[in-house]
Protein backbone atom coordinates (compact mmCIF):
# COMPACT_ATOMS: atom_id res chain seq x y z
CA UNK A 1 0.00 0.00 0.00
CA UNK A 2 1.67 3.27 -0.94
CA UNK A 3 1.65 6.46 1.05
CA UNK A 4 -1.60 8.26 -0.12
CA UNK A 5 -3.68 5.04 0.07
CA UNK A 6 -2.04 5.06 3.71
CA UNK A 7 -2.90 8.95 4.08
CA UNK A 8 -6.35 8.69 2.57
CA UNK A 9 -7.62 5.88 5.19
CA UNK A 10 -6.04 7.84 8.02
CA UNK A 11 -7.75 10.51 7.06
CA UNK A 12 -11.10 8.67 6.42
CA UNK A 13 -10.98 7.05 9.58
CA UNK A 14 -9.87 10.09 11.68
CA UNK A 15 -12.52 12.22 10.27
CA UNK A 16 -16.19 12.00 12.00
CA UNK A 17 -18.28 11.57 9.48
CA UNK A 18 -22.15 12.52 10.11
CA UNK A 19 -24.57 10.82 8.17
CA UNK A 20 -27.28 13.17 7.24
CA UNK A 21 -30.77 13.06 8.98
CA UNK A 22 -34.04 13.62 7.78
CA UNK A 23 -35.65 16.47 9.61
CA UNK A 24 -39.07 18.45 9.40
CA UNK A 25 -37.40 21.78 11.52
CA UNK A 26 -38.25 24.24 8.80
CA UNK A 27 -35.60 26.29 10.69
CA UNK A 28 -32.81 24.23 10.42
CA UNK A 29 -33.99 23.30 6.51
CA UNK A 30 -33.87 27.20 5.69
CA UNK A 31 -30.68 27.64 7.31
CA UNK A 32 -29.35 24.87 5.08
CA UNK A 33 -30.94 26.59 1.95
CA UNK A 34 -30.00 30.00 2.92
CA UNK A 35 -26.28 28.22 3.05
CA UNK A 36 -27.08 26.83 -0.19
CA UNK A 37 -28.43 30.36 -2.01
CA UNK A 38 -25.81 32.19 -0.64
CA UNK A 39 -22.96 29.47 -2.40
CA UNK A 40 -24.83 29.64 -5.63
CA UNK A 41 -24.53 33.76 -5.30
CA UNK A 42 -21.00 33.61 -4.79
CA UNK A 43 -20.74 30.77 -7.78
CA UNK A 44 -22.49 34.06 -9.63
CA UNK A 45 -20.45 36.43 -9.08
CA UNK A 46 -17.20 34.96 -9.12
CA UNK A 47 -18.15 34.43 -12.66
CA UNK A 48 -18.97 37.89 -12.95
CA UNK A 49 -15.73 38.85 -11.70
CA UNK A 50 -13.81 36.77 -13.49
CA UNK A 51 -13.37 38.97 -16.61
CA UNK A 52 -12.43 42.25 -14.60
CA UNK A 53 -8.20 42.27 -15.24
CA UNK A 54 -6.86 42.62 -11.25
CA UNK A 55 -3.89 44.63 -11.92
CA UNK A 56 -5.43 47.77 -10.50
CA UNK A 57 -3.95 49.89 -7.98
CA UNK A 58 -2.93 47.11 -5.74
CA UNK A 59 -0.74 45.44 -8.45
CA UNK A 60 -2.80 42.24 -9.41
CA UNK A 61 -1.17 38.84 -8.66
CA UNK A 62 -2.15 36.22 -6.14
CA UNK A 63 -3.20 38.94 -3.35
CA UNK A 64 -5.91 40.30 -4.98
CA UNK A 65 -7.32 37.23 -6.87
CA UNK A 66 -7.68 36.02 -2.91
CA UNK A 67 -8.96 39.08 -1.77
CA UNK A 68 -11.37 38.84 -4.73
CA UNK A 69 -12.56 35.41 -3.85
CA UNK A 70 -13.52 36.54 -0.30
CA UNK A 71 -14.64 40.09 -1.62
CA UNK A 72 -17.04 37.88 -3.49
CA UNK A 73 -18.01 35.50 -0.81
CA UNK A 74 -19.13 38.60 1.74
CA UNK A 75 -20.97 40.08 -1.59
CA UNK A 76 -22.77 36.47 -1.76
CA UNK A 77 -23.68 36.70 1.98
CA UNK A 78 -24.98 40.54 1.67
CA UNK A 79 -27.51 40.23 -0.79
CA UNK A 80 -28.75 36.59 0.73
CA UNK A 81 -29.30 38.19 3.81
CA UNK A 82 -31.26 40.86 1.78
CA UNK A 83 -33.53 38.46 0.29
CA UNK A 84 -31.22 37.04 -2.23
CA UNK A 85 -32.85 35.76 -5.66
CA UNK A 86 -35.64 33.96 -4.24
CA UNK A 87 -34.26 30.55 -4.29
CA UNK A 88 -33.76 29.89 -0.11
CA UNK A 89 -37.56 29.99 0.10
CA UNK A 90 -37.92 27.16 -2.72
CA UNK A 91 -34.97 24.87 -1.61
CA UNK A 92 -36.12 25.07 1.67
CA UNK A 93 -39.69 23.97 0.38
CA UNK A 94 -38.44 21.20 -1.38
CA UNK A 95 -36.32 19.90 1.11
CA UNK A 96 -39.08 19.48 3.47
CA UNK A 97 -40.60 17.89 1.01
CA UNK A 98 -38.67 15.30 -0.07
CA UNK A 99 -38.28 14.48 3.46
CA UNK A 100 -41.55 14.10 4.54
CA UNK A 101 -42.45 11.74 1.44
CA UNK A 102 -40.52 8.75 2.92
CA UNK A 103 -42.19 9.45 6.02
CA UNK A 104 -45.63 9.62 4.52
CA UNK A 105 -44.96 6.59 2.76
CA UNK A 106 -44.16 4.34 5.98
CA UNK A 107 -47.60 5.19 7.30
Amino acid sequence: MDAISQTAMLATGAASIKTPSATTNAAAAGKSAKEFESVFISQFLGSMFQGIPTDGPFGGGQGEEMFRSLMVNEYAKSVENRGGFGLASAVTRQLLSHQEAPQASLQ
